[in-house]
Protein backbone atom coordinates (compact mmCIF):
# COMPACT_ATOMS: atom_id res chain seq x y z
CA UNK A 1 0.00 0.00 0.00
CA UNK A 2 1.43 3.83 -0.80
CA UNK A 3 2.32 5.78 1.89
CA UNK A 4 -0.25 8.55 1.76
CA UNK A 5 1.33 12.17 2.75
CA UNK A 6 -1.46 14.40 2.81
CA UNK A 7 -3.74 12.34 4.80
CA UNK A 8 -4.87 14.97 8.01
CA UNK A 9 -5.22 13.11 11.29
CA UNK A 10 -8.53 14.56 13.09
CA UNK A 11 -8.30 15.38 16.61
CA UNK A 12 -9.37 14.06 19.73
CA UNK A 13 -10.70 15.39 23.16
CA UNK A 14 -9.92 13.08 26.46
CA UNK A 15 -11.60 13.71 29.88
CA UNK A 16 -13.14 17.03 30.96
CA UNK A 17 -10.09 19.05 31.34
CA UNK A 18 -9.79 20.09 27.71
CA UNK A 19 -7.36 17.77 26.42
CA UNK A 20 -6.88 17.66 22.97
CA UNK A 21 -4.69 15.17 20.88
CA UNK A 22 -4.13 14.04 17.40
CA UNK A 23 -6.41 11.13 16.97
CA UNK A 24 -2.99 8.97 16.41
CA UNK A 25 -0.38 9.73 18.59
CA UNK A 26 3.54 7.60 18.42
CA UNK A 27 4.52 5.74 21.24
CA UNK A 28 8.55 6.34 21.50
CA UNK A 29 9.48 3.28 23.33
CA UNK A 30 10.84 1.47 20.85
CA UNK A 31 13.51 4.05 19.65
CA UNK A 32 15.30 3.12 22.74
CA UNK A 33 15.10 -0.36 22.63
CA UNK A 34 12.43 -2.52 24.84
CA UNK A 35 11.12 -4.51 21.95
CA UNK A 36 14.33 -4.09 18.89
CA UNK A 37 17.34 -2.90 18.90
CA UNK A 38 17.67 0.85 19.94
CA UNK A 39 18.09 3.40 16.66
CA UNK A 40 20.92 5.85 16.48
CA UNK A 41 19.76 9.17 17.90
CA UNK A 42 19.87 10.42 14.46
CA UNK A 43 17.75 8.34 13.05
CA UNK A 44 14.92 8.44 15.86
CA UNK A 45 14.91 12.07 15.71
CA UNK A 46 14.38 12.04 12.30
CA UNK A 47 11.89 9.08 13.14
CA UNK A 48 10.05 11.19 15.76
CA UNK A 49 10.33 14.74 12.75
CA UNK A 50 8.66 12.45 10.42
CA UNK A 51 5.95 11.14 12.21
CA UNK A 52 5.00 15.05 13.55
CA UNK A 53 5.02 15.76 9.13
CA UNK A 54 2.30 13.55 8.65
CA UNK A 55 -0.06 14.96 11.23
CA UNK A 56 1.02 13.31 14.72
CA UNK A 57 1.73 15.44 17.33
CA UNK A 58 0.81 13.40 20.64
CA UNK A 59 3.83 11.47 21.78
CA UNK A 60 4.12 8.95 25.02
CA UNK A 61 7.94 8.41 26.11
CA UNK A 62 8.99 7.34 29.99
CA UNK A 63 12.03 7.61 31.82
CA UNK A 64 11.85 3.69 31.95
CA UNK A 65 12.29 3.13 28.47
CA UNK A 66 15.57 2.97 27.65
CA UNK A 67 16.03 3.33 30.54
CA UNK A 68 16.45 7.44 31.14
CA UNK A 69 17.15 7.22 27.81
CA UNK A 70 14.17 7.94 25.73
CA UNK A 71 13.24 10.87 27.45
CA UNK A 72 16.28 12.71 26.19
CA UNK A 73 15.95 11.87 22.69
CA UNK A 74 12.67 12.67 22.55
CA UNK A 75 13.22 16.46 24.24
CA UNK A 76 16.13 16.70 21.38
CA UNK A 77 13.77 16.23 18.56
CA UNK A 78 11.43 18.45 20.32
CA UNK A 79 13.51 21.34 20.15
CA UNK A 80 14.01 20.66 16.54
CA UNK A 81 9.86 21.46 16.03
CA UNK A 82 7.22 23.65 16.61
CA UNK A 83 6.78 22.89 20.40
CA UNK A 84 3.36 24.69 21.05
CA UNK A 85 1.72 22.51 18.50
CA UNK A 86 2.92 19.32 20.73
CA UNK A 87 1.34 17.22 23.20
CA UNK A 88 3.52 14.94 25.10
CA UNK A 89 2.67 12.51 27.71
CA UNK A 90 5.51 10.74 30.15
CA UNK A 91 5.23 8.13 32.99
CA UNK A 92 6.54 9.46 36.24
CA UNK A 93 8.93 11.78 34.32
CA UNK A 94 9.28 15.39 33.40
CA UNK A 95 10.80 15.70 29.92
CA UNK A 96 13.83 18.45 29.97
CA UNK A 97 12.51 20.67 26.83
CA UNK A 98 9.24 22.32 26.84
CA UNK A 99 5.31 21.66 28.57
CA UNK A 100 4.55 18.38 29.21
CA UNK A 101 1.05 17.83 29.27
CA UNK A 102 0.01 15.18 30.76
CA UNK A 103 2.17 12.46 34.05
CA UNK A 104 0.83 9.00 33.40
CA UNK A 105 0.81 6.62 36.36
CA UNK A 106 2.72 3.65 34.94
CA UNK A 107 3.17 1.41 37.86
CA UNK A 108 1.63 -0.88 40.05
CA UNK A 109 1.06 0.49 43.65
CA UNK A 110 3.18 -2.23 45.42
CA UNK A 111 4.46 -0.26 48.55
CA UNK A 112 2.80 3.84 47.69
CA UNK A 113 -0.81 3.93 48.01
CA UNK A 114 -1.92 5.50 44.84
CA UNK A 115 -3.76 8.09 46.91
CA UNK A 116 -0.34 9.06 48.08
CA UNK A 117 1.38 8.99 44.26
CA UNK A 118 -2.40 10.99 43.52
CA UNK A 119 -1.79 14.06 46.10
CA UNK A 120 2.15 14.14 44.24
CA UNK A 121 0.74 13.98 41.13
CA UNK A 122 -2.29 16.94 42.30
CA UNK A 123 0.61 18.99 43.91
CA UNK A 124 2.88 19.23 40.35
CA UNK A 125 -0.99 20.16 38.20
CA UNK A 126 -0.95 22.88 41.26
CA UNK A 127 2.44 24.54 40.63
CA UNK A 128 1.92 24.36 36.86
CA UNK A 129 4.20 21.63 35.84
CA UNK A 130 2.08 19.53 34.20
CA UNK A 131 -1.58 20.01 33.14
CA UNK A 132 -3.28 16.33 33.34
CA UNK A 133 -2.93 13.12 35.23
CA UNK A 134 -3.21 9.59 33.38
CA UNK A 135 -3.29 6.23 34.86
CA UNK A 136 -1.24 2.98 33.06
CA UNK A 137 -2.40 -0.26 33.29
CA UNK A 138 -4.63 0.31 36.56
CA UNK A 139 -7.18 -1.93 38.18
CA UNK A 140 -10.96 -0.60 38.27
CA UNK A 141 -10.31 -0.42 42.15
CA UNK A 142 -7.30 1.88 41.48
CA UNK A 143 -8.94 3.90 39.05
CA UNK A 144 -11.67 4.61 41.42
CA UNK A 145 -9.38 6.03 44.44
CA UNK A 146 -7.05 7.79 42.17
CA UNK A 147 -10.21 9.85 40.71
CA UNK A 148 -11.23 10.87 43.95
CA UNK A 149 -8.47 12.39 44.39
CA UNK A 150 -7.91 14.62 40.90
CA UNK A 151 -9.66 14.19 37.84
CA UNK A 152 -7.90 11.27 35.39
CA UNK A 153 -7.87 12.76 31.75
CA UNK A 154 -7.16 9.29 30.09
CA UNK A 155 -6.08 5.75 30.68
CA UNK A 156 -3.45 3.73 29.11
CA UNK A 157 -4.15 0.15 28.55
CA UNK A 158 -3.88 -2.38 25.74
CA UNK A 159 -7.23 -2.64 23.68
CA UNK A 160 -6.17 -4.81 20.82
CA UNK A 161 -7.51 -7.64 18.56
CA UNK A 162 -6.81 -10.28 21.18
CA UNK A 163 -9.40 -11.69 22.75
CA UNK A 164 -7.44 -10.54 26.45
CA UNK A 165 -7.37 -6.72 24.80
CA UNK A 166 -10.67 -7.04 23.97
CA UNK A 167 -11.88 -8.62 27.89
CA UNK A 168 -10.27 -6.26 30.03
CA UNK A 169 -11.40 -3.17 28.96
CA UNK A 170 -14.67 -4.12 29.02
CA UNK A 171 -14.77 -4.73 32.82
CA UNK A 172 -13.02 -1.51 33.16
CA UNK A 173 -15.38 0.85 30.73
CA UNK A 174 -18.47 -0.76 32.21
CA UNK A 175 -17.60 0.41 35.93
CA UNK A 176 -15.87 4.10 34.66
CA UNK A 177 -16.88 5.31 30.96
CA UNK A 178 -19.23 7.59 33.12
CA UNK A 179 -16.25 9.76 34.35
CA UNK A 180 -12.80 9.69 32.09
CA UNK A 181 -12.36 9.04 28.49
CA UNK A 182 -9.78 7.23 27.43
CA UNK A 183 -6.51 6.49 25.73
CA UNK A 184 -5.60 3.50 24.69
CA UNK A 185 -2.13 1.44 23.48
CA UNK A 186 -2.89 -1.27 21.12
CA UNK A 187 0.03 -3.55 22.21
CA UNK A 188 1.60 -5.58 19.60
CA UNK A 189 1.09 -8.68 18.04
CA UNK A 190 0.39 -7.85 15.10
CA UNK A 191 3.46 -6.07 14.18
CA UNK A 192 4.66 -8.58 11.07
CA UNK A 193 5.53 -11.82 10.40
CA UNK A 194 9.11 -11.70 12.19
CA UNK A 195 7.09 -11.18 15.28
CA UNK A 196 5.69 -14.13 15.00
CA UNK A 197 8.62 -16.63 13.80
CA UNK A 198 12.06 -14.52 15.15
CA UNK A 199 11.64 -12.18 17.95
CA UNK A 200 15.24 -10.83 18.88
CA UNK A 201 17.07 -12.10 21.63
CA UNK A 202 17.28 -9.03 23.22
CA UNK A 203 13.73 -8.07 22.70
CA UNK A 204 11.43 -8.32 26.57
CA UNK A 205 9.10 -10.47 23.90
CA UNK A 206 11.00 -13.10 24.49
CA UNK A 207 9.33 -14.34 27.92
CA UNK A 208 6.34 -12.50 27.29
CA UNK A 209 3.31 -15.33 27.79
CA UNK A 210 2.02 -14.75 24.39
CA UNK A 211 5.20 -15.51 22.52
CA UNK A 212 6.04 -18.93 24.18
CA UNK A 213 5.14 -22.16 23.86
CA UNK A 214 1.73 -23.56 23.26
CA UNK A 215 0.38 -19.38 23.66
CA UNK A 216 2.70 -18.95 20.62
CA UNK A 217 1.73 -21.66 18.60
CA UNK A 218 -2.45 -20.79 19.38
CA UNK A 219 -1.62 -16.95 18.81
CA UNK A 220 -0.27 -17.73 14.86
CA UNK A 221 -3.63 -18.91 14.36
CA UNK A 222 -4.75 -15.67 14.86
CA UNK A 223 -2.26 -13.77 13.25
CA UNK A 224 -2.81 -15.95 10.21
CA UNK A 225 -6.17 -15.01 9.84
CA UNK A 226 -5.35 -11.39 10.23
CA UNK A 227 -2.88 -11.80 7.48
CA UNK A 228 -5.60 -13.19 4.61
CA UNK A 229 -8.34 -10.36 5.80
CA UNK A 230 -4.91 -7.51 5.63
CA UNK A 231 -5.10 -9.05 1.79
CA UNK A 232 -8.12 -8.37 0.96
CA UNK A 233 -7.77 -4.92 1.89
CA UNK A 234 -4.45 -4.36 0.50
CA UNK A 235 -2.37 -3.59 3.88
CA UNK A 236 -0.16 -5.13 6.59
CA UNK A 237 -1.47 -7.04 9.43
CA UNK A 238 -0.38 -4.09 11.26
CA UNK A 239 -2.13 -1.46 9.91
CA UNK A 240 -5.43 -3.62 9.84
CA UNK A 241 -4.82 -3.97 13.46
CA UNK A 242 -4.45 -0.27 13.88
CA UNK A 243 -7.35 0.50 11.66
CA UNK A 244 -10.04 -1.77 14.12
CA UNK A 245 -8.66 0.50 17.35
CA UNK A 246 -9.07 3.68 15.23
CA UNK A 247 -12.60 3.02 14.69
CA UNK A 248 -13.65 1.87 18.34
CA UNK A 249 -14.83 5.66 19.45
CA UNK A 250 -13.85 9.08 19.35
CA UNK A 251 -12.52 8.93 22.56
CA UNK A 252 -9.82 6.41 21.48
CA UNK A 253 -6.03 6.92 20.47
CA UNK A 254 -4.09 4.55 19.61
CA UNK A 255 -0.43 5.28 20.34
CA UNK A 256 1.48 2.77 18.59
CA UNK A 257 6.01 2.66 17.70
CA UNK A 258 7.55 2.61 15.13
CA UNK A 259 11.56 1.99 14.85
CA UNK A 260 11.76 2.69 10.88
CA UNK A 261 10.10 5.89 9.51
CA UNK A 262 9.68 4.43 5.70
CA UNK A 263 6.96 2.24 7.27
CA UNK A 264 5.17 5.01 9.47
CA UNK A 265 2.24 4.87 7.20
CA UNK A 266 -1.56 5.50 7.94
CA UNK A 267 -4.42 4.03 6.44
CA UNK A 268 -8.07 4.37 7.55
CA UNK A 269 -10.78 1.01 6.45
CA UNK A 270 -14.56 1.27 6.81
Amino acid sequence: MEEQSNIQIPRAKLGSQGLEVSKLGFGCMGLTGIYNTPVSEEAGISIIKDAFSKGITFFNTADIYGPHTNEILLGKALKQLPREKIELATKCGIVGYGKTQMIVKGTPEYSIPIKETMAEFKKLVEEGKVKYIGLSEARPDTIRRAHAVHSITALQMEWSLTPFGRVILKKILSHFADIVRWLLLAVDFFGGKAIVESIPANSFLVSHPRFVGDNLEKNKILYTRLVDLAVKHHCTPAQLALAWVLHQGHEVVPIPGQPRSRTLTIISLP
